[in-house]
């Protein structure tokens, strides 16, 4: 059984409701997974684990690493949409990040599955000078910072799983520029969908 995550800073735009909208998706998805969630606040009928540290924004995502945190885990934004059957997503069994949808040399951290051994060393590294690495990244963020370590470590899930998880924008609204391939509907086969950046997916009724 894995563990799904999520990540809930209260104060922003992500609401407890939006905790509740991906436990139901993927829970209708993947039916044994333990879905939890790392916050701040309360998320009825969600486990939560508490988030420990001030760190803000998308640094709290930072907290998945913690050691307490025990065996592999799933991670998925709050504004991704399951789609699909996530079995193949869940039992990829090896560090999988995004390529990142303009940066096809970085990653993007949206959807990560995340082996225990591969976490505690970047817990090592974070865990002794946060402030530092939060200043030093402010503007690439957590998915700047595990690139530090992963670029070249990481594997991509669209190299794992072609076509299982694609971009809302990338990939399903019908195409705005020349390197995007979308006609407004969801591709055959994908069973995740990545909002990054705007809109949101409860925005477009999602």
């Amino acid at each position: 059984m894995i563990s799904v995550y999520c990540v809930l800073r209260s104060g922003g735009e992500y609401k407890p409701e939006h905790v509740v909208r991906l436990q139901a998706q993927v829970m209708k998805h993947l039916p044994d997974a333990d879905f939890r969630c790392l916050c701040d606040i309360d998320v009825d009928g969600v486990k939560t684990i508490p988030l420990a540290y001030d760190w803000p924004g998308w640094w709290s995502k930072m907290e998945l690493f913690r050691p307490e945190i025990s065996g592999d885990i799933l991670f998925m934004d709050l504004d991704t949409s399951i789609v699909g059957d996530l079995a193949d997503i869940a039992s990829v069994d090896r560090l999988a990040l995004m390529r990142d949808i303009y940066r096809p040399e970085g990653l993007q951290s949206s959807i990560m599955y995340l082996p225990e051994t591969e976490r505690a060393p970047i817990w090592s590294e974070w865990a002794d000078r946060p402030r530092h690495w939060m200043d030093l990244y402010r503007h690439g963020g957590d998915q700047a910072f595990l690139e530090r370590f992963w670029l070249a470590r990481a594997d991509r899930w669209q190299d794992l799983l072609p076509g299982q998880i694609v971009s809302w924008k990338s990939h399903v609204r019908k195409a705005l520029y020349d390197d995007e391939s979308g006609n407004g509907s969801i591709p055959s086969g994908a069973r995740v969908v990545i909002f990054h950046g705007k809109p949101r997916p409860w925005e477009i009724g999602w």
